[in-house]
């Protein structure tokens, strides 16, 4: 590298900082050395003697070594003065602002245990200038509850329906609130695209309301939250518990480990599900499998109630997923499950269910129903068919007869699986929920231009409304929104 006259040479500028931080670092020369080495150094002690005397150049590989040697012995004892290396490095973390805060957050959740995320997430938020509270949605989706500091949930929640904050839930868009003379930001938490809750944000004035870098660090925050309430609920039940409103039954305990998450995206699909009732849940279950050239579908409604029904319908669900993730088809797949059924459940014992598998390039739809409600087809925000096709007993009852439907699907169609549960829910007059009420509620949840976890939270609710919050069966729903082109 060429220097102009007067300049220092870079390497000559090295050195100096050498030898002046040599001389603060309170180490010996031989000291220094046994770091240079122990780091990598292949220079003897007469060398880096040399070097530092101006004597004997090292190459720039060594000298960066021996840079380094001192910077950690610098780091040790300072922050501010570093010798300088013979290439650009990158720059070191921020030690404060909004990067700092989140980095902290981050390194400090690999040791936390689930009870001090509010904390930390009020410590972020203190250092970005905020105050900072965690609100998690209940598994039923119908209130938010503010997380403690100390742990657990406050007595307080917020309704998801008729409320600001469930507004932000719903649409998963940030809102500003100037509700009790206190600015606030409400930011949806997501992990991925599952909702969990909402970040509370209050802000010193109006104004900062409205500040877009402050909205872009207060959504860094919200994510980096939404994303710790799952990976931390699974090491212990701090975060569980605050979603939970009562205890669930074992059968239900059982189901909701084995269920994938409620909500799952990718470049073109949408995919959400929901069961109900959320604590005495027995036979239902479903499951999805996204990837670039391919959609997978399934629905199970195990028979019996409790326990037993929610032991078959998980032996159904593993043998589906171990099928599926080995990579056969729908047909091997519905073998699977009949043999694991049979075998593990002598006797009369069934699972019905529905599986589909959509290959995202030409759209077409493969499709088997066993002995279950057939999927519906929603296009142009309207059910145009039920999908009658593909019609066997239901599993653990197959006798290897087997005929898979196929459907052409067209981007931006809608699938809606669910349970009997749905429509056979009767009101205090006996009357069904039936299948024109859930043609008519999908309808216009569709048209209306809502997402799929918003449709189903809002389908799920009006069955059990309808049955009085008391369902006599599980219901489930699972639905599929193509939501653009496929790729080239």
């Amino acid at each position: 590298m060429m220097t102009r006259p007067g300049q220092v040479p870079p390497e000559e500028e090295q050195r100096r900082a050498l030898r002046s931080a040599l001389e603060v670092a309170d180490l010996t020369l031989e000291q220094v050395w046994t770091r240079f080495f122990a780091l990598g150094g292949n220079a003897d002690l007469l060398e880096v003697d040399g070097h530092l005397q101006g004597l004997i150049p090292l190459a720039s590989a060594e000298a960066d070594v021996l840079a380094h040697t001192l910077n950690e012995r610098l780091d040790e004892l300072f922050t501010q003065r570093r010798v300088p290396y013979s290439t650009p490095i990158r720059r070191r973390p921020p030690v404060s602002g909004p990067f700092a805060a989140l980095l902290h957050l981050v390194q400090a959740a690999h040791s936390a245990p689930p009870d001090r995320l509010a904390a930390l997430a009020a410590e972020a938020g203190a250092a970005m200038g905020v105050g900072v509270d965690v609100h998690v949605a209940d598994h039923e989706q119908r209130r938010l509850w503010a997380l403690c500091p100390a742990g657990g949930r406050s007595g307080e929640s917020l309704p998801i329906d008729g409320s600001l904050p469930g507004r932000v839930f719903q649409t998963v868009r940030p809102l500003p609130s100037e509700a009790g003379g206190v600015p606030r930001l409400w930011l949806p938490l997501l992990d991925g695209t599952e909702r969990v809750g909402v970040l509370e944000v209050r802000v010193g004035s109006t104004v900062e309301l409205y500040d877009p870098a402050l909205r872009q660090e207060c959504g860094w925050l919200a994510a980096m939250v939404g994303s710790l309430v799952v990976t931390m609920a699974q090491y212990g039940d701090g975060l569980e518990r605050a979603r939970r409103n009562r205890p669930p039954t074992p059968s239900a305990e059982l189901l909701w480990q084995q269920l994938p998450p409620l909500t799952a995206a990718s470049d073109a699909f949408e995919l959400a599900g929901l069961l109900e009732p959320a604590y005495e849940a027995g036979g239902d279950a479903f499951d999805y499998s996204l990837s670039e050239r391919s959609v997978s579908l399934a629905v199970f409604d195990a028979m019996g109630h409790g326990l037993p029904a929610g032991l078959l319908a998980a032996a159904a669900l593993a043998a589906y997923r171990s099928a599926r993730r080995d990579g056969r088809g729908i047909d091997d797949q519905a073998r699977a499950i009949d043999e694991v059924v049979a075998d593990a459940f002598p006797g009369s014992a069934f699972v019905t269910g529905v599986l589909a598998e959509l290959d995202v390039g030409s759209g077409r739809l493969r499709y088997v129903s066993a002995g279950h409600p057939g999927p519906h087809l929603l296009r142009g925000g309207k059910v145009v068919k039920r999908l009658a096709g593909g019609r066997r007993v239901p599993f653990g009852l197959g006798d290897g007869a087997l005929t898979v439907a196929e459907e052409a699907l067209q981007p931006g169609d809608w699938l809606a699986l669910h349970t009997d549960g749905v429509t056979e829910a009767r009101d205090a007059a006996g009357a069904w929920f039936g299948e024109d009420r859930l043609v008519d509620l999908l309808s216009r949840q569709v048209a209306a231009g809502q997402p799929p976890p918003e449709t189903a939270r809002r389908l799920v609710h009006a069955v059990l409304e309808h049955q009085h919050g008391l369902l006599q069966d599980d219901a489930s729903v699972l639905l599929a929104r193509w939501v653009r082109d496929p790729r080239p």
